[in-house]
Parts: C-alpha cells; structure tokens; sequence
C-alpha cells in the first residue's frame, strides 16, 4: 500500500521511515485532536497499530473514539498530578490549551477561547493502566505550551517509548529538553515545528532522521492536505473517506492475492479443476 502521509510537517512519514518494519505497533497520542485532520497516528492505524489517545475536547473525543475503536481514547488532559484543571478550548482548531499564558495571548489576538474544567491525569498513570508489559514505539506530545507539566508526570525509568516527538517553539526557546536528554534520550532532529529524541537504547534508529522525507519515501499527502491543494473542510470530509473507502479496498485486494497464494488455497483449486472434468 502506498504509504498516505496525514499529518501537518510529514511527521508520520519520518516515523514511519524508522518504524515501518514492525507489525501491529504501539503509539501514545497527547494532544491527539482530530482522528483525521493534521493526525500523527491516523496513517500507523490504517496499518495495524493502535494506541492510546488522550484528548479533552468533546468534540475530537467523540470522533476519536468513534474512528478509533481498537484504540484507547481518554478525555482529560495529560500533567504532573491527577485531579480536576481549567483548560482552555478554542472550539475547531487544535489551539486549545492548558497552559494560562498561551490562552491568554490567543485570547489578545482575538480567538474564541473557553474555559472548561477537565480531568487530569499523569502520563505515568495512563501508562500504569494502558501500556504496561508493551513496548510504546512513539511518543507525541502536542499541547500548546503545557509540555514540561506533561513531562513531569511521567516516569521515563519504566516507560521507554522508542522515539518522542513534541511540538516545539521555532526559537527553540523552550526549558524542558533537560527532562528527557536526562532520561535517556538524544534530539536526533528538528523539522522547524517539532523536536524528536530518540531512547538511548534504540539509536539505531538513528539514520532515519538524518534527511527530510523526500522521493525515496514513496509516499502521497493525503487528499485536501494543505501542502497538496486546499479545499474546504466539506470536501476534505468527503475526500478523507474516499481514501479510507479506498485503502480499505487495497488491503482486502491484498489479503484476497495472500489467500490466492496460499498453498492450500491453489490445492483446493486443483482438486475444484479435477472434479469438474470428472
């Protein structure tokens, strides 16, 4: 199947470059969003894998869950301590947000910004509950300024996912780098909008992230993809279940030529041609 790339900056297709060979893979989505638009994991799902979304917003919680359904999909918010927080939605963007200083600028350039009273959880305790006994192939944390309390509510000693991508400043002015390079982990890459840090232990992997996604990677944007041609968000919809409607059709193409070449599969077929010239 040609590789159909979601998400804003070709993040999947850098994961994917590095992660392709395993089957039925493992993802932790913070900031998760859309299940479509923009996604990060909407491509590894298409092939296999699944994993746990966390997403506060009703909206994108429902959609999730209803897309989703081999994945775990919570609505709260990932931070340093359980309990109940105000966090900051801004209704059809993926702007929302927990961190006060970051709403309120979004408030100054004159967005719809909503206060609403969310759970929190740990990032450790969602681990604890969700992916204990598995290995977490990536890690994506997207949450518009709330990344060092998500970072400080997990225990990177006994969750190591593989690779960790977060949404990153351009001026890469950020304070929390220290909190995963001490865990045990290495920035491997930039892409201008999100930092990637491999575990010591899978450096590896590293070679992957040594050039942009290009040709080599034999992969399409998906259709309404805003580097492709923009439409509006109706037919994106229509376009998005197009290409599911259609990968759908390629896997079943895909398992009927498995099922063809199966050995039993062309015995049967043998003994079927014998019996009708009988």
């Amino acid at each position: 199947m040609t590789f159909i790339s979601y998400a804003q900056n070709f993040e999947d297709v850098r994961l994917w470059r590095a992660l392709k060979f395993f089957e039925n893979g493992f993802y932790i989505d913070i900031g998760a969003n859309d299940p479509i638009h923009d996604s990060v994991t909407k491509a590894f799902y298409d092939r296999g894998w699944s994993g746990i979304n966390v997403e506060p917003m009703q909206n994108f919680h429902d959609a999730l869950r209803q897309q989703r359904p081999r994945d775990t999909t919570l609505q709260c918010i990932a931070s340093d301590k359980p309990g109940e927080v105000t966090f900051y939605g801004i209704p059809g963007t993926g702007l929302s947000t927990a961190d006060t200083v970051t709403a309120q600028q979004r408030r100054d350039l004159g967005l719809d910004v909503r206060s609403l009273t969310v759970k929190a959880r740990t990032l450790t305790s969602i681990c604890e509950e969700h992916a204990t006994g598995r290995e977490i192939h990536f890690l994506k944390i997207d949450v518009e300024g709330h990344e060092e309390t998500v970072l400080r509510g997990m225990d990177f000693s006994r969750f190591r996912p593989w690779i960790i991508l977060i949404e990153t400043p351009f001026e890469r002015d950020h304070t929390w780098e220290h909190l995963i390079t001490d865990a045990g982990y290495s920035n491997v890459c930039f892409d201008g909008l999100n930092s990637y840090f491999l575990a010591d232990e899978h450096l590896n992997l590293k070679p992957a992230f040594d050039m942009p996604p290009c040709q080599l990677d034999n992969f399409q944007l998906c259709l309404g993809h805003p580097f492709a041609h923009p439409v509006s968000p109706s037919e994106a919809d229509a376009m998005a279940q197009i290409s599911a409607a259609t990968q759908r059709a390629e896997h079943a193409e895909a398992q009927l030529r498995a099922i063809q070449n199966n050995r039993a599969w062309r015995a049967l077929q043998k003994l079927r041609n014998v019996l009708r010239r009988a």
